[in-house]
């Protein structure tokens, strides 16, 4: 018998987001099913739902368990999407329109383009589709093992004339946030890149083809366009195309980390706590979490040990906390002069700089800038480091509530929140 129950079936589903877009996109209550594989087949034969989103693995494991699947669907191999109607269950494949959505907006273009894509499973299968749909010139797919007419790593990093490159991969996924599956670096031709990894909401993949200035997406905005069509065969009507960007937004605002970064004694502490309570996000110290990780401040790694080894401390600590969502992270003040922190924190975060006047930064308890003249020095190294890495920059010349206030409307206004 048909039951009202929505929701999303896979084997590991900890860290999803689907419940979330779900219920913001429609008025229904969704679940996340975590289900064995060898439950599956019970799961289906029961019929206890009235529609799914089917993620790993179990895309194409579900399709002899279906009575009837969409000819797009049929074609690509791999179905998201069940819907149960009067006992009948028919499979979708709403990943196709989430990937269209995504290059789409991100001015992707696959037509005449030779597309390379990372990855044989399920959502290899539905960007090759879009691809050929598209008119690509080629489309290669890459694995591992090079079976079944895809290429190896090596040999496809020998490949010179790929322009557009897919990542279909969980390669760079939560928990594996330094995960590169390839170098964007290696072809020169390249055009465009887009991971459909969302959780870091940047993986390494995108930020290494940003760095590189070519247009690159993540896979959140994906999601939440596949979820939309999803939801609309669950209700059996249509939904505004405005649903995607507010949606998105919103989840981009939510799952975001505000990062600041300054010189010691700009305020980070002080303006950050008070800021993470305005925007409802958890508040972090890196000088506290070294404290907790080591078992000494800052300040006494650097003298007893020195800066160097601080730095290495340092940077331990903030590839596990920016791997986080949801947070305001103080940062201290020399965490950007290396790269690897800033990289990570970007994964997750929009990087504010506090600039505050020289004279008004305070001293005490800074073993780098214990008077003025180091402080100044440190000023002149930094100052660049800062204005290098910062999404958005804020001035802390008044009170902290101003500033705070400052913090709180200029994040979600990033976003367009």
């Amino acid at each position: 018998m048909e039951t009202q129950r929505y929701g999303l079936i896979g084997e590991h589903l900890g860290h999803s987001f689907s419940k979330s877009i779900h219920e913001q996109l429609a008025d229904y209550t969704y679940d996340l099913i975590e289900l064995a594989p060898q439950q599956l087949a019970p799961f289906f034969a029961g019929r206890q739902f009235a529609a799914l989103n089917v993620t790993i693995p179990y895309k194409e494991a579900v399709l002899p368990l279906l009575d009837e699947v969409d000819p797009r669907a049929a074609e690509i191999g791999a179905v998201n999407t069940v819907v149960n109607r009067g006992g009948k269950l028919t499979g979708y494949n709403t990943d196709y329109d989430g990937v269209d959505y995504l290059l789409h907006r991100h001015g992707i273009l696959l037509g005449g383009r030779v597309v390379m894509i990372l990855g044989t499973g399920g959502t290899s299968k539905t960007c090759a589709a879009l691809a050929r749909a598209k008119g690509a010139k080629e489309v290669l797919l890459v694995s591992r093992s090079g079976k079944g007419g895809a290429l190896t790593y090596h040999d496809a990093a020998m490949r010179r004339d790929v322009q557009v490159l897919l990542n279909t991969t969980p390669c760079g996924m939560y928990p594996d946030n330094d995960g590169l599956p390839m170098d964007p670096a290696l072809f020169p031709r390249l055009e465009a890149a887009a991971d459909v990894v969302y959780n870091p909401l940047q993986t390494a993949f995108v930020l290494r083809a940003l760095d590189l200035g070519l247009p690159a997406a993540g896979g959140l905005e994906m999601l939440v366009a596949q979820a939309k069509t999803a939801a609309e065969l669950f209700l059996g009507r249509p939904l505004p195309d405005e649903e995607i960007g507010r949606v998105h937004r919103r989840l981009q605002a939510e799952r975001a980390n505000c990062v600041l970064i300054a010189m010691p004694g700009a305020g980070k502490t002080t303006v950050g706590g008070r800021a993470a309570r305005m925007l409802g996000k958890t508040f972090v110290d890196t000088d506290d979490e070294i404290t907790a990780y080591a078992g000494r401040t800052p300040a006494q790694i650097i003298e007893q040990d020195g800066e160097a080894a601080f730095r290495e401390i340092e940077s331990r600590v903030i590839a596990e906390i920016a791997k986080k969502g949801g947070q305001l992270i103080a940062t201290g003040g020399g965490a950007v002069t290396r790269a690897e922190n800033m990289r990570r924190l970007r994964q997750n975060g929009v990087i504010l700089f506090i600039d505050r006047e020289l004279s008004l930064l305070a001293t005490s308890g800074r073993p780098l800038s214990r008077d003025f003249e180091a402080l100044r020095q440190r000023y002149i190294e930094r100052y660049p480091l800062y204005n290098r890495y910062c999404d958005l920059k804020l001035d802390n010349d008044e009170t902290i509530e101003t500033a705070a206030r400052r913090v709180e409307e200029a994040f979600y206004a990033y976003f367009g929140a």
